[in-house]
């Protein structure tokens, strides 16, 4: 991990608490490792692969290499054939584009293989599975699906809804994909964190699961946001026609195709959180956690999550720290300049961190992808504001415009990563520390 850092002359104090927070992001990230964990899951659950069984593998998702590397540690012997939609192979994140439209046929075309030769498929899901591995609906293009993501990804919707719309867009979404292969077992790492935590249906807009939602789910959430009339011309005829009866529903519980399909989590947001926690107490923090997941809009829990501060911080004397994750949403009406939702969390809090003393606050996303930049997310700290009026710039004005990014990187406060090659959602650090010599 990096930091773009012109971190200036900074109290002792302070420059203590941001060295262990940039290793407690370092941590976060390194135990919740793609890998590691899918290995893991394969051990756990050896029943879910007969060993007289040939495999055909579908990896797809901003953790799909890692994924496959693991299972090809284990079984590559065994694999007949595998499909691959990753952002390394070139498929599309955020929003689809034709290498994701070739991964999503190939998959549908690899699964029916398995189905006519007896064979098990092999699904390694992760969060961003919705775009990198797409195939539109009968009636729709490629250019439908990008236009109605990038709607979505301005609408503020939550995950859970807005994975809702897209599986009622997709030929392989909703349990389609597991229904082409007749047998099939699936290995997700999760980034879904509600309305139900973990929720099998939402991870990667659910290709090999039952889905309870429908087309008059979508219209009405999509009405809610005010977004309906915002979609592609097609699109909305599309859920209409389906709210009316007239669509191709996706794949319901009891669906007989469904019987011989398997689900196993392999992490989830609480093994980041758990690699925090080890490394603070390491580091002689009094460590508490959030067990419930930061949702809403950025902003507000941000808010939030600095009242939760507070309250902790007058209960300590010693070193803090306050763990949390989940993922939050930002709402985009009109222009906007740049950032993501990582960004805006820690922007909106940085004027509260000056009444914590020596204190720091990390948001990043474990993917290392926050928004459409190059960022994972950002660090401040209670000389944040202070540093930021010296170059003239005003956090107030900044978290207005959503231009979070301009903000830090001016500060040098980005958390720069790269792809990770994981995704549990996001996690955020507080730090409190001390002005006794023996801490710093």
């Amino acid at each position: 991990m990096k930091r773009s850092s012109t971190s200036g002359n900074r109290p002792p104090s302070v420059a203590r608490v941001r060295a262990d927070l940039d290793a407690l992001v370092t941590a976060a990230i390194r135990a919740s490792d793609a890998r590691d964990l899918t290995a893991r899951a394969i051990d756990l659950h050896p029943h879910a692969l007969p060993p007289h069984i040939p495999l055909r593998v579908v990896a797809a998702g901003k953790a799909a290499a890692s994924m496959l590397r693991a299972f090809q540690d284990e079984h590559a012997d065994r694999i007949v054939s595998h499909v691959i939609a990753a952002p390394e192979t070139g498929a599309g994140h955020p929003e689809p584009n034709e290498a994701s439209v070739t991964s999503g046929r190939r998959a549908l075309a690899l699964a029916s293989e398995a189905r006519r030769a007896g064979e098990l498929l092999v699904v390694l899901l992760s969060g961003g599975a919705s775009a990198l591995l797409a195939v539109p609906a009968d009636g729709l293009t490629l250019d439908d699906k990008v236009g109605a993501t990038r709607v979505l990804l301005r609408s503020g919707l939550p995950i859970g809804a807005m994975n809702g719309v897209r599986k009622h867009l997709s030929a392989i979404k909703g349990g389609r994909l597991a229904a082409c292969a007749g047998r099939s077992v699936t290995f997700a790492l999760s980034d879904v964190h509600a309305p139900v935590e973990d929720d099998p249906a939402v991870i990667g807009s659910g290709p090999t699961v039952a889905d309870a939602s429908t087309f008059a789910d979508a219209v009405r959430a999509l009405g809610d946001a005010d977004v309906l009339g915002a979609m592609p011309a097609a699109v909305r005829d599309h859920l209409v026609r389906g709210a009316a009866g007239g669509g191709d529903e996706t794949i319901k519980r009891g669906d007989p195709r469904l019987a011989r399909s398997e689900f196993f989590i392999t992490g989830t947001r609480r093994d980041a959180m758990d690699g925090v926690v080890a490394e603070a107490r390491a580091r002689g923090y009094q460590v508490a956690r959030i067990d419930a997941p930061i949702l809403g809009e950025a902003r507000e829990a941000a808010r939030t999550f600095i009242a939760d501060v507070r309250q902790r911080f007058t209960m300590s004397s010693a070193p803090l720290c306050l763990v949390a994750s989940g993922e939050t949403t930002v709402r985009i009406e009109g222009s906007a300049g740049l950032g993501g939702r990582n960004q805006e969390f820690a922007l909106a809090a940085a004027a509260d961190l000056g009444s914590f003393g020596a204190s720091a606050l990390a948001s990043i996303g474990t993917d290392g992808i926050d928004g459409p930049t190059d960022a994972a997310g950002a660090i401040v700290d209670s000389t944040t504001i202070t540093r930021a009026s010296a170059l003239g710039l005003d956090a107030a004005t900044a978290l207005r415009a959503h231009d979070s990014h301009s903000f830090f990187r001016a500060l040098g406060d980005l958390v720069i990563t790269g792809p990770t090659g994981t995704n549990v959602g996001d996690v955020q650090i507080f730090l409190a520390g001390s002005e006794d010599p023996a801490y710093i």
